[in-house]
C-alpha cells in the first residue's frame, strides 16, 4: 500500500531538481541487473548466471540531493530465434527499444570475461545504437576483476570503440610484455589528451588495479616490474554513423566515455555513479524520493523466486515454470506471509524442482526468503508448492 501510494502521488520536488534517464543495454548476462542493484544500493532486480533473467523493463530510482537517476533495467537484447527458444514474451524484443526512446544516456555493458563475445558488440546492440545516434552513449566494461591479463582491456577498448572516443582518435602505445607474470598485477590507466567540461572529478582516468585504489597512476615503481600502456586521444572530427553496414562492424565509434568496473563486487561503481550524477540536466523528478523501484512488491517477489529457479534447474527447464501467488498477507507480528505455486509442464520437471528429499525446493525457498527480507526490510515466511500444469 505504501509503495502504491508513493507511485501514485505527485513526486516531492527540490528547489532545483535535476534528472537523468539511463538505459542499460547489452547482451544477455552481461551484468545489467547486477550493475543496477549496485547503483541502487539494494537488490531489487533479479540476477542469475543464466541468460534472460530479466523478463521485462523495470525502473530503479536513485535520489541524491537534488538529483534523480532513473535506471531503465532492460532485458538483454536478443533475436526472435533465441526468444522463441527460451519461450520469451514478445516484450523481451521490444522493451529495450522502448527504453532507448525515453533515455537521456545509454550505458552499453560488455562482459569482458566472456572471450567468445567480448571482442565485438552484438548485432542487436549495434542496431539499437545506430537507431538512436542522438542519445549519448557510454561503454562500460564489466567483470574486469576476472581478467588476469589486463592488457587485454586495451585491445578491447580499441576494438569496441573502433579507435574513437568522444570524437577523438585513440592512439595505442604499448610496452606490454605478453606474459602472465607481468600483466596480471600491473595497474592499467587510460589517459586522455583533453577532458570534457562536465566530467565528474576523478573520472577522467579509467583505471583498474588489483588494489582498486582510485586515483592511482601508471608509473614505474621500484617494487614492481609493471608493463606500461596508455591510450592517448588525438583531436579528430566525429563522423556520423547510421544503421548502414552493421554486418561488418565490430564496435561503435560514438561513445563519449569508457568505464571499467566489476559490478558484482561493486568495484569502481561509485566512480560511474558520480559521473552519471554529473550528467543530470535540470528537470522535474518523476518519482517520489522514497521510491526505489517502479516494480510492485509482488513483481519483486516473482523475480527473486524465478532467479533461484534459474540457478537450480538445468538447461531450458526453468523457462517453462509458471508462478502463481496463492497468498500475500501480513502476519500478526508484521511478518509477510507468501505462498506461491510453481507450475511445471511434466512430472520429470517437478521431480527436478523438488529434488531428492525436497532439498532443491527447500533451498530455493530459503534463499529467496532471505533476499525478500533484505528487499522489504521485514521478516518473510515463504512457502513454495510444485504442481504439474493441468
Amino acid at each position: 500500500e505504501e509503495q502504491d501510494r508513493l507511485l501514485r502521488d505527485q513526486p516531492d520536488q527540490p528547489q532545483n531538481p535535476k534528472v537523468l534517464r539511463i538505459a542499460i543495454i547489452g547482451a544477455p548476462n552481461a551484468g545489467k541487473s547486477t550493475l543496477s542493484n549496485q547503483l541502487l544500493g539494494r537488490k531489487v532486480f533479479p540476477v542469475s548466471k543464466k541468460v534472460h533473467t530479466t523478463r521485462c523493463k523495470a525502473r530503479g530510482v536513485v535520489t541524491c540531493g537534488d538529483t534523480q537517476l532513473i535506471i531503465l533495467d532492460t532485458p538483454g537484447l536478443t533475436s526472435p530465434f533465441k526468444a522463441k527458444r527460451h519461450k520469451l514474451d514478445k516484450a523481451m524484443l521490444t522493451d529495450p527499444w522502448d527504453s532507448m526512446k525515453h533515455a537521456d544516456l545509454v550505458l552499453v555493458l560488455v562482459d569482458v570475461s566472456d572471450h567468445w563475445t567480448r571482442n565485438c558488440l552484438s548485432k542487436e546492440v549495434l542496431r539499437c545504437l545506430s537507431q538512436f545516434p542522438q542519445i549519448p552513449s557510454v561503454l562500460v566494461l564489466n567483470k574486469v576483476d576476472l581478467l588476469k591479463k589486463k592488457f587485454i582491456l586495451l585491445e578491447l577498448v580499441t576494438e569496441l570503440t573502433e579507435g574513437i572516443v568522444d570524437g577523438k582518435k585513440l592512439e595505442v602505445r604499448s610496452a606490454f610484455k605478453h606474459n602472465s607474470s607481468s600483466s596480471a598485477k600491473s595497474p592499467l590507466q587510460i589517459t586522455k589528451a583533453s577532458a570534457p567540461e562536465n566530467r565528474a572529478p576523478g573520472s577522467h582516468c579509467l583505471q583498474e588495479t588489483d588494489q582498486a585504489q582510485e586515483g592511482s597512476s601508471l608509473g614505474k615503481s621500484s617494487d614492481m616490474r609493471a608493463s606500461e600502456s596508455s591510450l592517448v586521444r588525438e583531436a579528430q572530427g566525429l563522423k556520423h554513423y547510421g544503421p548502414r553496414d552493421l554486418e561488418n562492424r565490430k564496435g561503435w565509434p560514438c561513445f563519449q566515455e569508457i568505464f571499467m568496473l566489476a559490478a558484482l563486487c561493486g568495484e569502481e561503481v561509485d566512480t560511474l555513479k558520480r559521473y552519471l550524477l554529473m550528467q543530470a540536466k535540470p528537470g522535474p523528478w518523476e518519482f517520489h524520493s522514497g521510491v526505489l523501484t517502479s516494480q510492485s512488491p509482488q513483481e519483486i517477489c516473482d523475480n527473486i523466486i524465478r532467479e533461484k529457479i534459474l540457478e537450480y534447474l538445468p538447461l531450458e527447464v526453468p523457462y517453462g515454470v509458471i508462478q502463481v501467488t496463492e497468498m500475500w498477507e501480513e502476519g500478526p507480528s508484521g511478518e509477510l506471509l507468501i505462498v506461491q505455486n510453481l507450475l511445471v509442464p511434466r512430472k520429470s520437471h517437478m521431480m527436478m524442482l523438488i529434488g531428492r528429499g525436497g532439498k532443491v525446493i527447500s533451498k530455493i525457498a530459503q534463499e529467496a526468503g532471505q533476499d525478500l527480507m533484505n528487499a522489504f526490510l521485514c521478516d518473510v515466511r515463504l512457502k513454495l508448492r510444485v504442481e504439474i500444469k493441468s
